[in-house]
């Protein structure tokens, strides 16, 4: 098949739509569904990032994606209890597979983004995978391949219209890629940078010296994550998954307090005082997202007020006070910091201290690189200079 018909494009008034190739066969297959201009996006940019991630970690993968940025992204390694009970995962009487797990961790660390998302799987679709997916408001799932168990759990998903694609996992596209902007065809060497190069991670100008294997593992993470992301982005990861991911902010400040504000969410998710909440029986998985959200959050009034928390609890919470939150984000530690260019100041680190960010690297090059290492030397933060631009639009 060369070419693909689709509903329209961007939007409905956007006709005729279609995907095609040039030369050879289009490397996708669509197994349900019908999956419109704006999930190819999704679906062609996520697949790019779980292969990469395979490729360097070794590990499944899997990506949560919405307007061609990710919301989520994360290796395969196994959930601890509490993160199964953050992630709605834990009352599956299923063993979870490593790429399960990999798709349980890329939803949940920021469920209010994933909300709807399109999902990218390094490895085949399993039953515990696809159980996953059904429970979640999603628009579909692309990935090598699909048991058949699987496909018959999605192909029963949203009334039977939800989006299946199967990727050939040996297509490599050509070296130079082209796209147009009001009639007008730019031209470009694809991105094929390796993110896995341990010289990336040599330059490290900070007093501190030390990457643990584990803080360059999800340095590399963070760095793929951010080769896929709408810039600027910074992507904040912790034991192999993404955790706060800031993207598409015209001030690099503004994406690493966007992105260091959903860590810290993700982070006070795992109090007890969050994961014991009395939640009424039967509340839909998003009316319970947003709940905790807006509990977290000084709006939680919205939730606990007389004739409002009635609607959500059994009984009246008390309220996450500021005190609270301040003691227990001060226990994040070993945080990994990622950005797809230079910062220009101190005061991102400043802001990705506040969540437990140790490790840092950036492509360096900034006229005030002496005060981002001097902000760091601060609080004993290891950063690289990677020399690497990750800019992405």
């Amino acid at each position: 098949m060369k070419e693909l018909q689709l509903k329209y494009g961007c939007n409905p008034n956007q006709k005729p739509s279609r995907i095609y190739m040039e030369e050879g066969e289009l490397p996708i297959e669509v197994l349900n569904g019908r999956p419109g201009y704006i999930n190819f996006l999704d679906a062609l940019n996520s697949w790019q990032l779980v292969k990469e991630l395979k490729e360097a970690t070794g590990l499944p993968a899997a990506a949560s994606f919405k307007h061609v940025s990710p919301a989520g992204a994360a290796v395969g390694l196994p959930l601890s209890d509490t993160l199964k009970k953050i992630y709605f995962v834990d009352d599956l009487k299923i063993e979870l597979s490593p790429i399960a797990c990999a798709y349980a961790r890329a939803r949940g660390a920021d469920r209010m983004s994933s909300y709807g998302d399109f999902v990218a799987l390094s490895d085949t679709c399993d039953a515990a995978t696809a159980t996953l997916l059904k429970r979640e408001v999603s628009d579909g799932v692309i990935a090598p391949d699909f048991t058949e168990e699987a496909l018959e759990i999605l192909r029963a998903k949203r009334k039977g219209t939800y989006n299946v694609i199967k990727i050939d996992p040996t297509y490599k596209p050509a070296p130079i890629e082209h796209k147009q902007v009001f009639g007008i065809t730019f031209e470009q060497g694809r991105n094929e940078v390796k993110l896995d190069d341990p010289k990336l991670f040599e330059n490290i100008p900070t007093k501190s010296k030390n990457f643990t294997d584990e803080a360059k593992r999800d340095l590399i993470i963070s760095l793929i994550t951010l080769k896929y992301t709408q810039s600027n982005s910074v992507c904040y990861v912790k034991d192999g998954q993404a955790i706060g991911i800031g993207a598409g902010q015209q001030s690099r400040i503004h994406c690493t307090r966007l992105a260091g504000n959903k860590a810290d969410i993700w982070w006070l998710r795992q109090h007890p005082k969050v994961m014991n909440l009395p939640f009424v029986p039967g509340i839909r998985r998003a009316d319970r997202d947003n709940t905790i959200d807006i509990y977290i959050s000084e709006d939680h009034d919205d939730v606990l007020a007389d004739g409002a928390w009635q609607q959500f609890f059994t009984e009246k919470p008390e309220v996450f006070t500021m005190e609270e939150k301040k003691e227990w984000i001060a226990k994040n530690t070993k945080v990994a910091l990622g950005s797809d260019a230079f910062f220009p100041f101190g005061d991102n680190i400043e802001r990705a201290h506040k969540s437990g960010v140790e490790y840092v690297a950036q492509a360096g090059g900034s006229v005030r690189d002496d005060h981002v290492i001097d902000t760091c030397d601060k609080y004993g933060i290891t950063m690289a200079f990677t020399g690497v631009r990750l800019f992405h639009h």
